[in-house]
């Protein structure tokens, strides 16, 4: 069942094809993909969510959109938690966030909803509506986000920040895969809840300098039953006022980088 305020936003047909290469044609190099955020706002108490974080599953899993890479960022709110199940995951942080999109887009907050580089938001099971807003979010002009070095020693770096783009904050993200739940309790009582890439860690690291650039060393926080092999640490940079991800960056966390 879905908790909804508000129906989502529709949107029409996109093409996912690449162009073929020509037979005998030279191999290039390979391109590098356009990352794209996917931030499913998600409950361990919503009947309705388990759908949808199998649909993120496979999308990451299977990077199916042609020259773009698919970015996992579940978020799991917690207003779910007073109709009979507390959510392992959940956070008052991640309703907010959820809650200002939901006021920019008119929409409401409801589970599952899926929210594509701050761009556009709909239902998260909605598997050919995501592929198409993924697709259209990857031709939108980006800044360049990169992430090096090992979980104690990560390094931050943004710069080329698209002409027009307002004030702008970066973001860092601690996402954990492989991550079930047993739910005891709730519309899913008695159901093995497989989820999404789950949000560990959000917090802010800074603005956007008036150049376009950006650099930080963040300290990480890793609690030791985080499995460090799942995880993965993501930058966004969203622009303040309108809430648009104008840049992704992603990388691994091992303890040898």
């Amino acid at each position: 069942m879905k908790l909804l305020l508000v129906a989502g936003l529709a949107f029409g047909s996109l093409p996912l094809t690449s162009p073929t290469p020509l037979p005998g044609s030279p191999a290039g190099p390979v391109p590098a993909r356009v990352p794209v955020a996917v931030e499913l706002f998600t409950s361990e108490g919503c009947s309705s969510c388990p759908a949808a974080d199998a649909a993120l599953r496979e999308l990451e899993a299977s990077q199916p959109v042609p020259g773009v890479e698919i970015v996992a960022l579940g978020q799991h709110v917690d207003y779910w938690n007073r109709l009979g199940w507390k959510d392992t995951f959940s956070s008052e942080q991640f309703t907010q966030r959820q809650r200002t999109y939901a006021a920019g887009f008119g929409s409401g907050s409801y589970t599952p909803q899926a929210v594509i580089n701050g761009r556009y938001e709909l239902v998260g099971s909605q598997r050919t509506k995501l592929l198409e807003a993924i697709a259209q979010a990857a031709r939108t002009p980006r800044t360049t986000v990169q992430l090096n070095g090992p979980a104690a020693a990560l390094r931050v770096q943004v710069r080329d920040l698209p002409a027009g783009t307002g004030p702008a904050d970066v973001l860092l993200l601690i996402t954990e895969t492989g991550l079930t739940t047993q739910i005891g309790r709730g519309e899913n009582a008695g159901r093995l809840v497989r989820h999404a890439a789950v949000v560990r860690e959000l917090r802010p690291l800074g603005a956007v300098a008036a150049d376009g650039t950006f650099g930080a060393s963040p300290a990480l926080r890793l609690p030791p039953q985080w499995q460090q092999s799942h995880l993965r640490a993501v930058v966004l940079v969203q622009e303040r006022a309108s809430h648009r991800v104008v840049g992704v960056g992603s990388l691994p966390l091992s303890p040898a980088g």
